[in-house]
């Protein structure tokens, strides 16, 4: 070989190798920490998906539940945020309202629309326009801890908050906490909305004004401060996360918590042994439990939204999903999940069942703000500092000034 033909092969080779790299894309994806196996499990679809196509790479970005928005809302303002997140769905209003989202209508094909669940891809909707992917759904259920109930008289679980307390005295007796209450972090609020649901009340009208200070409202943060200043909670509610509490349960040292699917999964893995079951949130006046979904994005300022799009896709592949759902214990949010063998067992079909009853967070701008004005409300009931019905009446006042109601 020439020495010309060595120059021409190294300049063929430089330039094909400069073809490749000006085409080659990295896609950031944000996702939020569900357990352990969240970040091993992204990160084995990024390399399944960069596989198969080579000039995409996903570099995947995990952060906790409790700063994630926080981050998100950092990184927008500073124009450093990743082309995907994973969001709580009641995020997508006011993150439409800010114009920080890509609409993914455009770019959903009719068979990939049909893959979805009905309720699950609507609540990720806001005007019409699809904003978000249901990548997580759940509802949420009681469990029981089965020795200590069976000997407190209800072998199959309480199904109202008055058998909950009776139940409750009795598992005291014995050294162990009744009902866990959660009263810090991510969710402080709506572990009270149980008892408000169930109890016929709501925590906002058709018109967006919050309205959880009424009888109901009262009523059910009475349950509440009732069941802890009789001692049948774990001490020191308000130093207590949903976490907290589920260890407690996992533990065999809490008799009843209400959660989500996912507690299932890490019994299984962690405490195996333990004998439990799940039955619908304790009725006051009706039947109620709370459902959720966390939505896939596509931020608009995103410069590789089609390599991102195709990633999207990638996750909502039966296979990717099936992994994804099962192992972390959510609900299938598409019908080839649902379909799946993985998905029959008891407490996924227990959960499934609550869903025609289920309360999903209203869409409304300024949910988080409202959401914390209840849970200090709530931290205050819990450490004796207000009354409920004062308590609530100020937060309902301090909500709808902020709502503009």
């Amino acid at each position: 070989m020439t020495r010309t033909h060595t120059k021409i092969l190294l300049s063929l080779g430089t330039a094909l190798l400069g073809m490749s790299t000006a085409h080659a894309e990295t896609v950031r994806i944000a996702v939020a920490h569900y357990s352990d196996q969240t970040l091993p499990y992204f990160e084995k679809m990024a390399k399944e998906f960069s596989k198969a196509n080579p000039g995409i790479t996903i570099k995947v970005e995990e952060v906790n539940w409790d700063s994630l928005q926080q981050k998100l809302q950092t990184d927008i303002v500073g124009g450093t945020n990743p082309d995907l997140s994973i969001v709580a769905t009641r995020w997508l209003l006011d993150l439409v309202k800010d114009d920080v989202v890509e609409p993914l209508d455009a770019r959903m094909t009719p068979s990939f629309k049909d893959k979805f669940i009905g309720a699950f891809i609507n609540s990720g909707k806001v005007a019409s326009k699809t904003y978000g992917l249901p990548i997580s759904a759940s509802a949420r259920g009681l469990y029981y801890n089965k020795a200590m109930l069976e000997k407190a008289g209800y072998s199959n679980g309480p199904k109202t908050w008055d058998e909950v307390i009776a139940a409750s005295k009795k598992i005291k007796a014995t050294g162990a906490y009744g009902f866990g209450i959660q009263g810090k972090e991510i969710e402080t609020e709506i572990y009270w909305f149980y008892s408000l649901w169930t109890n016929g009340g709501e925590v906002v009208d058709a018109n967006g004004k919050a309205v959880f200070d009424s009888a109901a409202g009262i009523k059910a943060a009475n349950i509440y401060k009732s069941l802890i200043d009789q001692g049948l909670t774990q001490p020191g509610v308000t130093s207590n996360s949903r976490e907290d509490v589920q260890n407690l349960f996992k533990q065999g040292r809490l008799g009843m918590v209400i959660t989500a699917p996912f507690l299932a999964k890490q019994i299984q893995k962690e405490k195996p042994g333990l004998q439990y079951g799940v039955t619908a949130i304790p009725q006051g006046s009706n039947a109620a439990t709370f459902a959720t979904t966390d939505s896939l994005i596509l931020f608009k300022n995103s410069k590789v939204k089609t390599a991102a799009w195709q990633f999207s896709e990638f996750l909502f592949s039966k296979a990717a999903r099936v992994a994804f759902t099962s192992g972390e214990g959510f609900l299938p949010t598409t019908k080839e999940e649902a379909a799946d063998p993985a998905f029959n067992d008891a407490v996924t079909q227990s959960f499934i069942s609550y869903l025609p009853t289920a309360k999903f967070a209203p869409v409304i701008a300024g949910w988080e703000d409202l959401s914390k004005i209840v849970a200090n409300a709530m931290q205050a009931v819990y450490l004796g500092k207000s009354k409920p019905e004062d308590a609530l009446k100020a937060a309902a006042l301090q909500a709808n000034k902020m709502l503009k109601k």
